[in-house]
């Protein structure tokens, strides 16, 4: 019987330093939510990730042509694909 690999979802909290990546979706409501697309991060944009804070808190990143840090938790409700 083969098993097939369970696809895990993957958050911009857990790109690598010197990637670009693709927004999927937003995860989160309200309020939250409607921050994260007012910075920029919709479906479909492109996000390169600049720095990433020692502890992991904020991530730098490069999105439309702007540099941005995000704190971790609003990082992890960015889902993306590379």
């Amino acid at each position: 019987m083969i098993y097939k690999e369970e696809n895990t979802v993957k958050t911009l909290k857990d790109a690598k330093i010197g990637e670009t990546v693709k927004v999927v979706k937003l995860h989160g409501e309200g309020a939250i939510k409607r921050r994260i697309m007012d910075m920029g991060i919709t479906r479909g944009v492109e996000i390169y990730v600049r720095k990433v804070a020692p502890l992991g808190d904020p991530v730098e990143i490069t999105v439309r042509g702007y540099e941005l840090s995000l704190r971790k938790a609003d990082a992890q409700m960015v889902e993306i694909e590379e």
